[in-house]
């Protein structure tokens, strides 16, 4: 199996078993229905685990753009091998949707409120503000990237790894997810999105597009300044990269507490 196809499959994984606690925990006549945020975080904790054990030792188990940018901005990945990673990636989490739709087939029709559908597919904001949500997503990337790194620094038993990054996606959760829904992954967000778009779901409503900008974007400027601010604090190697990424990143937040503009909100899951 190529890297290609290592992105394609354990972001599958991920989103199989990350989507599918959400669909479980929100949609109707499911013997999860209502179990809260703590099964939420647990269950995509695992989904980390899992798809990072699945698929490690033939990509290195990114699993998510922000991360695959973050490390190539830190000189730890390579430029030329990053498109095909986030083709893998958005394909994986694509492909990932469509399977909890069809486990969960016979519960859309069961669910009435559209946004609790939407839900099972993408994040969306408790409290619809632009500039504190884009900032959430930043700072939950920024710490999902640090972690990472730091995990990756310490030395643990043989395999261990995934099992303590998984760990930090409910750390993650539990701490700061409770204002967006902690996408920290673009691919986790739009390639769901898309699927939701596209897929013949009984009363979908609307995909919220006026806010799928944000776990876009948020996550990508925040996870790099997370790989860049690594290098610089840990590794004492200050690049160019983190003055135009903070540079960026001010700008972007700049536009948005500018203009004001506030998404639809979204179930938060």
């Amino acid at each position: 199996m190529t890297a290609f196809w290592g992105e394609v499959v354990g972001t599958m994984i991920l989103i199989i078993l990350g989507g599918g606690v959400c669909a479980g925990t929100a949609l109707k006549k499911s013997f999860a229905q209502n179990s809260g945020w703590i099964v939420i975080t647990m269950g995509w904790g695992l989904a980390v685990a899992v798809a990072a054990y699945s698929v490690g030792r033939i990509s290195g188990a990114h699993l998510n753009p922000a991360l695959t940018l973050a490390l190539a901005a830190a000189g730890k990945f390579p430029w030329a091998q990053v498109p095909s990673y986030i083709a893998g990636q958005m394909l994986g989490a694509f492909l990932g949707a469509i399977v909890v739709y069809l486990h969960y087939l016979p519960h859309w029709a069961e669910t009435e409120d559209a946004g609790t559908k939407l839900g099972v597919f993408s994040t969306g904001p408790a409290v619809s503000y632009t500039f504190a949500n884009l900032l959430s997503e930043m700072i939950g990337t920024f710490i999902l990237v640090l972690g990472i790194l730091a995990i990756g620094a310490n030395k643990f038993a043989d395999g261990l790894n995934p099992f303590i990054v998984g760990f930090l996606i409910v750390s993650i959760g539990l701490s700061l997810g409770g204002t967006t829904g902690y996408a920290i992954n673009p691919a986790r967000d739009l390639g769901p999105r898309i699927a939701h778009f596209l897929l013949p779901i009984a009363g979908k409503g609307s995909s919220n597009w006026g806010y799928a900008w944000i776990p876009v974007v948020g996550p990508i400027l925040g996870g790099m300044l997370g790989g860049l601010f690594y290098k610089a604090v840990f590794e004492h190697q200050i690049t160019v990269g983190l003055w135009y990424v903070l540079a960026a990143i001010v700008i972007v937040l700049g536009i948005a507490r500018v203009a004001g503009v506030k998404p639809v909100s979204g179930q938060v899951n």
